[in-house]
């Protein structure tokens, strides 16, 4: 029997489905691996992110523990500021309860927020005034109940104005003056959030203090008022009597007397006027301390002024031997506006000073110009008064400006003086509206100054130098004073002239052999020895040469020129513009002046018609006294008259002369 069926098929049914597990199986492992993988990837990721969270929550929890801490911390730091603010408001409120005066502060809707006991104590009785309480209520309480003088004011008018001080940005400060005695200030402000602060002084004191001050000050000034008149009668009661004595010592230095007798009468006259000296400083020092000294200021020639000042003083100066020396810028303007007396008297201060503090030596005088001052452009002149005499030692210059103050040397004490002097001319310089110093050596000199502004009347134009002569172009000075010499040396070469200058006969042999001179300006007094001396110099200067004598003996020096040619005598200290006339006159167009002084005075013509009828109105004996016996030997019919009302009677029925 032939059958399909064979036994290799199924083995290969077998084989291959064996073949097809298998590859199931590698399959189904791969697939299983890839999971694996999978799983063990997705294991390490949750594995991190487990590890992330585990560190992100101790982070967290970290944060809070610190946020804890914190929380804890704030909370303490919050009680603590609390206690900080309970305390610092306590202290303020405090602080605020011990102040005297009274404090308030207000809110924007101007209700009271914060007061002391100071500000509510003015208000005891109405217990409405306390926290909470407007301030227009606070003024109607203090208007209408009259806790306030209104001075007259309607109560609803004074609250309205009151209030209207609020209303503007900057509040004035106002006096409130209450019924119980008390007086206050009251300051008010405005704070930029809108609150507004109140400060109100107790005042009662200082008003009380004040008035007691304006009453002392009247007292004060009354005093001082008194004490000027006071001052000022006695100072003329005193120089009535001084003029009595000064007068008759006078007379009786005019009469026989032998030299005993005429130095008592001389020391008498001496003392009387140094007494009256005296007085005038005290009178003027009263003046100043009272602030009664007035200045006059008025066009004044300062050269001539300062120039009279010292003619006045040079007989001193000349009695002890010093050379008293000027030294004027030309270019200073010659009228100026100054008060004169004021001017001369600090001048004479000081010059006298000088000469009286120098035994040898010189006293050198000078003013300059030194710009201007001010919007006027007033000049500012400099005067300075230098000499060579004891000094003042620096610990003692800072007080030498000082009243009654003088330097209290042994050397010093032998000159008197009230110590006023240098203290009235500095504040005379002070009310000009200048400056006074010092500055000197002990044993070498002094040299004061002072620097005054004084504006030109006439608004001139600076002065030009002198045209002098057309003549003059060469010129020999003499002086053995190297300052003197030096000042018109200076002078004449400013004026375009050539200057041949010294001390010795040798130099005008010398400048004569060097070719003529125009003018020789000798300094007659330039040495000691006297006539001989000058003769010497004269010899020496041919007779027809120009000349200029410098001397302060001018009714002496014209008889010792003999029969010179030209020749002018100029007194010493030497005025420039007297220079100048001079030499106009020995060299100028006109002709020369053989005998340039006056003629020595000669006594009058006898009187040929009636006496002179003279009424002399003087309430003090003794001054009528010493006017009659000066004019005795004048043909004077003289009538006195003991006061006014006498007087006026008298002229109508005298008709004196004078």
């Amino acid at each position: 029997m032939n059958s399909s069926f064979s036994l290799s098929d199924p083995v290969a049914r077998e084989r291959r489905a064996r073949l097809r597990a298998e590859k199931l199986l590698e399959q189904a492992r791969a697939d299983l691996s890839a999971a694996n993988a999978l799983l063990r990837a997705h294991a390490f990721a949750l594995s991190d992110q487990v590890m992330s969270q585990r560190a992100e929550l101790h982070d967290i929890r970290s944060h809070a523990q610190r946020l804890e801490g914190m929380n804890t911390q704030v909370a303490q730091d919050l009680q603590v500021a609390h206690s900080v603010a309970d305390l610092a408001d306590l202290r303020l409120h405090e602080a605020i309860e011990t102040i005297p005066d009274g404090f308030a502060v207000f809110d924007a809707a101007q209700t009271l927020v914060l007061a002391n006991q100071a500000y509510l104590g003015v208000f005891d009785g109405f217990s409405e005034v306390r926290q909470g309480i407007g301030y227009w209520r606070i003024l109607e309480i203090c208007a209408f109940e009259g806790l306030v003088d209104l001075a007259g004011a309607a109560p609803a008018a004074w609250v309205e104005q009151m209030a209207q001080r609020w209303q503007v940005d900057h509040i004035h400060p106002v006096e409130l003056h209450f019924t119980n005695g008390m007086s206050v200030r009251l300051m008010d402000r405005r704070v930029p959030n809108g609150d507004y602060v109140s400060l109100v002084r107790n005042i009662t004191q200082t008003l009380r203090y004040q008035a007691e001050l304006i009453d002392a000050q009247t007292r004060a000034e009354a005093g001082a008022q008194a004490k000027s008149a006071f001052l000022a009668n006695m100072s003329h009661e005193i120089r009535t009597p001084m003029n009595g004595i000064i007068g008759m010592a006078d007379l009786l230095a005019e009469t026989a007397l032998d030299r005993e007798q005429q130095l008592y009468a001389d020391t008498i006259r001496s003392s009387g006027q140094a007494l009256v000296t005296i007085i005038n400083d005290i009178l003027d020092f009263s003046k100043m301390d009272a602030g009664k000294m007035d200045l006059y200021p008025e066009p004044v020639d300062l050269e001539k002024l300062v120039h009279e000042v010292m003619l006045l003083l040079a007989p001193g100066a000349r009695s002890k031997g010093l050379e008293l020396i000027l030294d004027f810028d030309m270019f200073l303007p010659r009228t100026i506006m100054a008060d004169p007396g004021r001017v001369r008297q600090v001048l004479t201060n000081l010059v006298g000073n000088a000469i009286k503090f120098t035994q040898t030596g010189y006293v050198l005088v000078r003013a300059v110009g030194v710009g201007t001052v001010g919007r006027g452009g007033a000049d500012l002149i400099h005067v300075t008064v230098e000499d060579t005499g004891i000094g003042i030692a620096p610990d003692d210059q800072d007080n030498i400006f000082l009243e009654f103050r003088q330097v209290e040397e042994a050397a010093n004490r032998r000159f008197e003086g009230t110590g006023l002097g240098l203290a009235i001319s500095k504040r005379i310089v002070t009310l000009m509206g200048g400056e006074m110093w010092l500055e000197s050596q002990l044993d070498i000199g002094s040299c004061f100054g002072f620097s005054i502004p004084v504006p030109d009347p006439l608004c001139a134009e600076r002065p030009q130098p002198a045209a002098l002569p057309a003549r003059l172009r060469r010129v020999l000075v003499i002086s053995d004073h190297l300052i003197s010499r030096g000042i018109l040396e200076r002078a004449l070469v400013a004026a375009g002239v050539e200057v041949l200058a010294g001390a010795q006969t040798i130099t005008i042999d010398r400048a004569l052999t060097q070719g003529p001179v125009d003018l020789v300006i000798l300094d007659a007094e330039s040495d000691n020895a006297g006539d001989a001396t000058l003769q010497r110099y004269l010899s020496h200067i041919p007779p027809d040469c120009a000349l200029i004598l410098l001397s302060s003996a001018l009714s002496t020096i014209a008889g010792q020129l003999g029969a010179r040619g030209a020749w002018q005598v100029v007194a010493k200290p030497a005025l420039w513009r007297d220079l100048v006339s001079a030499m106009d006159v020995l060299l100028g167009d006109g002709a020369p002046c053989t005998d340039p002084l006056p003629p020595p005075p000669q006594d009058p013509p006898p009187r040929t018609d009636a006496p002179l009828t003279v009424l002399y109105a003087e309430d003090n004996a003794t001054n009528r006294l010493v006017f009659s016996k000066m004019i005795k030997d004048l043909p004077v019919d003289l009538h006195f008259a003991v006061n006014g009302r006498e007087a006026v009677s008298m002229a109508q029925d005298l008709r004196p002369d004078l």
